[in-house]
């Protein structure tokens, strides 16, 4: 049979339809999602402003925030009642798996250009839970996971300190120093260079420093290494971050509590940790 046969033989409109779409049922928007629902204000400026970001729609986030400023709503309130719903709704979809890497970057700048629309109206940086400092191990220079945890500290009201990639040691120290950071976290995609993270405490235990708990997480990164030594914790998942860093701000845990109730502390079941 030839294929213009064959073509003719298949009942086209049988192909389109996928098999478990009874199973599934129709599509739903992003923000119909029940959990979403939850998350999302119902009250406006601050709904128009989620949307923008639950959409990833940078443009409109903007747009939406200046008009809310130039109304009078307190930048303030913007960023928590607006920008924040949104963020916090793209991520339930990411742990969820209905949105992906390139959602999250995308909204995450849209949430971003909106914060610092308001930061400008209040003249000064908004007002942080506290500062994380993130890098990603000497000779690295992969980046997507310390983008991603970054995204996620600032989204969750956090000023992480974002020193990039392929970052020396002694850096590491000097930023300890300056912004006496409340957590860190490290990154490191390969074996020869997840070796870095001891050598990170051990040159801030020899200058006399120490944070409550430094993240380390990675493609080749594992929980038996990370508690190999001290100071540190295993980091499973980028979205994890704020939680950790949560329970430093509001529990006053450190790398020996965020290890022992650690799936506790980001509320969910964690191989890694069973």
């Amino acid at each position: 049979m030839s294929y213009e046969e064959l073509e003719n033989e298949i009942d086209q409109s049988f192909v389109a339809v996928r098999y478990n779409v009874e199973i599934e049922g129709p599509a739903i928007k992003p923000d119909e999602d029940p959990d979403v629902v939850n998350i999302l204000p119902t009250d406006e400026p601050y709904r128009a402003i989620a949307l923008a970001v639950l959409y990833e729609d940078r443009d409109a986030s903007l747009t939406n925030v200046k008009k809310a400023l130039d109304e009078g709503v307190s930048p303030i309130d913007v960023i928590n009642n607006g920008l924040m719903k949104g963020m916090d709704a793209v991520s339930l979809l990411y742990t969820k798996g209905f949105y992906f890497l390139p959602d999250l970057m995308l909204a995450g700048d849209g949430m971003m250009e909106g914060v610092k629309e308001c930061e400008q109206v209040l003249g000064h940086k908004s007002e942080t839970k506290g500062t994380v400092v993130s890098f990603v191990a000497e000779g690295d220079p992969h980046d997507i996971g310390k983008n991603l945890v970054v995204m996620f500290l600032r989204a969750n009201g956090y000023e992480a300190i974002d020193m990039g990639r392929d970052v020396p040691t002694a850096d590491v120290v000097e930023a300890v120093k300056e912004h006496k950071p409340i957590f860190m976290t490290g990154t490191a995609l390969m074996t020869t260079t997840m070796t870095v993270f001891p050598k990170v405490v051990k040159a801030l235990q020899k200058e006399g420093l120490e944070v409550p708990a430094i993240g380390c997480g990675g493609g080749a990164v594992r929980r038996d290494f990370v508690e190999s030594f001290p100071m540190s914790v295993y980091g499973v998942e980028a979205y994890h971050a704020p939680k950790l860093a949560d329970a430093i701000v509001k529990d006053k845990k450190t790398w020996k509590g965020l290890r022992k109730e650690y799936s506790d502390i980001v509320g969910e079941f964690v191989s890694e940790y069973s």
